[in-house]
């Protein structure tokens, strides 16, 4: 993608400029044109991809300036080195700076622009022209949303926008790592409605949402019996409590806010505790026997945030900020504490896939060595764990979710952050890996478990170093326990002498203290 930025500015001064000061005037932009914009810059690149003022003229107490450039020292940024070099000029002739006012700006994106691209309701443009393979964008901007960088942040938006619409989602960046031998098919019945006929479950009052009776927690125990002694205790995890609501500044660290909108379930605070504030909505409901979800969305502040959507990321505030000591690492934590909500819209279904779900969730951290080589172990654990124990059919592969695609980090052979080096070739492994499990009642396959190497997108969001100034690296690791539920009963079933023996142990005789007439 070719990108161009022009913009048009005012420099407004508290007097006039005298003639010796105009002359100072041209003698800072001469300098700035080939000297303080080409700071920096590659040798070789060419002048026209480097900020540059193009035009420039003086009128009383104000100096109108307009700047050019590609991707070297973008216009904004040429400005604001001008406006340092012309304030400390200027300042000789008792000359002060009042404010910079920002007449026009301009975006140009050239190169393949996909059908589609959704481009009007960006903050900021003023107007928009998009083509075949060109679009020109019109900002309405300050001087103050230059220094934030918000033309940076746009252009990168709109790239991630163009590549999100080529990244055809997981099936393309999908490599297969093993696969288990196909067991024989003891039963071949959805899970979830077997579940709910012998009332191992009910549905809860909320939309994907289930009420698990004593046999399905038996179960659930049993696989969380599982995971921590053979897969947490040996490899020296040990227990934390992670938050379950999280607010807005969690997610911006940690990516989430770029995109979680659709699929969080929303938190809002009330604007006071005060009872007689709240007492119409009492009366009302009395009255009438209606909750008046109206009044008490006009009575409520926030969002503040939303109910856990991912574990991981509401454990890095307990380290955010911190430099770790190197004989500290690895980290190795791990949180069950609480549910996690996801609204999944209209792809509800079952068990396994709902708005309230159950998980463990496993997260290390350490050098790019340490976290790689402790994927590793995880990856041997659940091997051993779905094959000597749960006895599934099962499989694996390699794939680059989107969060990490659009972050750079889609599988190209090339090591982020100077990890280029490294001898496990840990660049390469930045990525996930799901385990699949075979559901023989839909000839599917179902996603039930991953291993994620996340490189140093959290240490970076969440500004955790490392003593030896090493980069930090971090992985995580979901246990679903819905997930593992559905997998193992898709294809044991519920009766339980068709169970491995070693689950069998573990889970006992069924619990049924539930007989309705």
């Amino acid at each position: 993608m070719f990108v161009r930025f022009a913009l048009t500015a005012k420099l407004n001064f508290n007097n006039e400029l005298s003639s010796d000061a105009k002359n100072s005037v041209e003698k800072t932009v001469t300098e700035s044109n080939t000297v303080l914009f080409k700071k920096g810059v590659p040798k070789g690149t060419q002048e026209r991809e480097i900020g540059r003022i193009t035009t420039w003229s003086v009128e009383e107490n104000t100096i109108y300036l307009f700047i050019e450039s590609g991707t070297y020292t973008r216009a904004h940024d040429a400005l604001f080195r001008f406006k340092k070099q012309i304030t400390t000029a200027l300042g000789k002739f008792r000359l002060g700076l009042r404010g910079i006012e920002i007449s026009e700006y301009q975006i140009n994106l050239s190169g393949e622009i996909p059908d589609g691209i959704r481009i009007p309701n960006l903050p900021f443009i003023k107007s928009y022209d998009l083509k075949s393979n060109e679009i020109c964008l019109d900002l309405k901007v300050t001087a103050a949303d230059l220094e934030n960088k918000v033309p940076d942040r746009l252009v990168k938006l709109i790239e991630e926008k163009i590549q999100a619409m080529s990244y055809g989602g997981k099936g393309e960046h999908w490599d297969l790592v093993f696969a288990s031998k196909p067991k024989p098919k003891q039963f071949t019945r959805d899970p979830t409605e077997e579940m709910v006929n012998r009332n191992w479950i009910r549905h809860g009052a909320s939309r994907g949402q289930w009420i698990h009776g004593p046999q399905s927690v038996q179960l659930f125990r049993a696989f969380e019996q599982i995971v921590i002694e053979k897969i947490i205790r040996p490899l020296g995890f040990s227990e934390m409590i992670f938050p379950k609501l999280t607010p807005w500044e969690v997610w911006k660290r940690s990516g989430h806010a770029k995109g979680v909108y659709p699929e969080i379930y929303y938190v809002c605070t009330p604007k006071t505790r005060d009872p007689t504030f709240w007492e119409d909505v009492g009366d009302f409901f009395k009255v009438t026997g209606e909750v008046p979800i109206d009044m008490i969305r006009e009575k409520m502040d926030g969002p503040i945030g939303g109910l856990c959507y991912a574990q991981c990321p509401s454990f890095w505030p307990f380290i955010q900020g911190e430099t770790l000591a190197t004989a500290s690492l690895p980290i190795k934590v791990f949180d069950r504490s609480g549910t996690s909500h996801r609204y999944e819209s209209g792809g509800i279904h079952g068990i396994e896939r709902v708005d309230e779900f159950h998980r463990i969730e496993i997260v290390w951290l350490g050098t790019a060595e340490q976290t790689v080589e402790l994927a590793d172990k995880l990856h041997e654990a659940y091997h051993q764990v779905f094959e000597e124990i749960l006895e599934l059919e099962w499989r694996c592969a390699r794939v680059t979710p989107w969060f990490m695609a659009q972050e750079g980090m889609i599988d190209t052979g090339k090591a982020p952050q100077n990890i280029d080096t490294c001898a496990c070739d840990c660049g390469k492994r930045v990525g996930t890996t799901d385990y699949e499990a075979y559901l023989p009642y839909s000839d599917s396959w179902l996603e039930f478990q991953n291993v994620s190497i996340n490189g140093d997108k959290y240490p970076k969001g969440f500004n955790v170093k490392i003593q030896n100034n090493e980069p930090c690296w971090s992985g995580c690791s979901g246990v679903g326990l819905e997930r593992w539920t559905a997998a193992f009963l898709a294809q044991k079933g519920l009766d339980i002498e068709a169970w491995p023996d070693k689950i069998v142990k573990l889970v006992g005789e069924p619990n049924e203290i539930f007989k309705f007439l």
